[in-house]
């Protein structure tokens, strides 16, 4: 069977051009190809031009990988995460992958799921590629394989984990500075039957919001009461905050451990219940998420510091911090919007 010549063209592998080809055609030695292409390096224009003009002629692209192996340092930082699909984790990943592309690394996203097993799966592949640095947004890593990324010269930072592993550098959201906020901002504003909206999934941050909350309206001598159940999702807001308003003693404020959570609330007050917000409700979620400033929700919360999380986490890849301690606790501002009424 005769193959056509267009298809043989097509499937025919690459053949990439090799510096030492770029070096003949551009009438220079090896070493000038490589330092026409690293950043610093001493070499005449005209030479740079030779070698840029060969270059292209022939497709010749520096293997910065390889490169990054001889120097012990490939460039490659990993995001660890499940939920990718929220909004916040999609703000984050946004945001931190283009921060680190622009300070010249190179981004991995392993989506974890939810299990810790999952996590150690993704850190093993970090260990595979070399990564230089791996930042884990979900679960928490088993000591074990932790050591090995510390051992194999790879940082390894953990977001609003509980566990503080030897060797690892530590960023965290200041939960419980934010939940107390919330809490006073509802006594404050004359609410008196609080409750509290969250789900099942018990991480370390939706924990210190919950048990924050919970603390500091029991020292106000208010009891409150409390949903748990479901995942992290619109769906758990809206059945809990069902729930709630069909009870006997339904409550006046709300406090959803995250937007997700508050805008299922909103909707079950205003929709389910007819009750006016904040006139006879007031809501606080938590993330300041793109939908918390739609006009339909217009939510009082907390903002996640997403900003700050990235530029300090390339000042760490970068080596960047030298006097002062890698951890870091980022406050997470309030951002006041109509769900809440003003203070009395």
């Amino acid at each position: 069977m005769t193959k056509n010549k267009g298809y043989e063209e097509a499937v025919r592998p690459v053949a990439f051009a090799s510096a030492q080809e770029v070096a003949r055609l551009a009438g220079v030695s090896r070493s000038a190809v490589s330092r026409a292409f690293t950043p610093g390096a001493s070499i005449s224009p005209d030479t740079r031009a030779k070698v840029e003009a060969a270059a292209a002629e022939l497709g010749y692209h520096v293997n910065h990988l390889a490169r990054g192996l001889m120097r012990q340092q490939t460039g490659i930082v990993c995001l660890v995460v499940a939920d990718i699909h929220t909004p916040y984790l999609s703000s984050l990943i946004e945001t931190l992958s283009r921060v680190l592309q622009e300070a010249g690394k190179v981004v991995m996203v392993l989506n974890a799921g939810r299990a810790s097993g999952r996590v150690d799966e993704a850190l093993r592949q970090t260990l595979n590629y070399r990564a230089d640095a791996t930042l884990v947004l979900s679960g928490t890593p088993y000591r074990s394989i932790a050591q090995s990324c510390l051992d194999s010269g790879q940082r390894l930072i953990l977001l609003n984990r509980d566990d503080h592993l030897p060797g690892t550098v530590n960023l965290s959201v200041d939960n419980a500075r934010a939940a107390r906020t919330a809490a006073n901002l509802f006594l404050r504003a004359g609410y008196r039957r609080l409750a509290l909206v969250t789900s099942g999934i018990g991480t370390p941050s939706l924990t210190a919001r919950r048990d924050c909350f919970l603390a500091t309206a029991r020292e106000a001598g208010r009891q409150v009461a409390v949903w748990e159940g479901g995942a992290t999702a619109y769906e758990s807001g809206l059945q809990g905050g069902t729930e709630l308003f069909a009870s006997d003693d339904p409550p006046d404020a709300v406090f959803a451990v995250t937007d997700l959570l508050a805008c299922g609330v909103l909707d079950a007050a205003r929709h389910r219940f007819g009750r006016s917000v904040p006139g006879e409700v007031g809501v606080i979620g938590f993330d300041d998420i793109e939908q918390a400033g739609w006009a339909s929700y217009d939510l009082t919360t907390f903002a996640q510091p997403v900003s700050d999380i990235s530029q300090w986490m390339v000042r760490i890849v970068a080596g960047g911090i030298v006097d002062e301690p890698a951890d870091r606790v980022f406050e997470a501002p309030l951002v006041w919007r109509s769900s809440v009424a003003r203070q009395l």
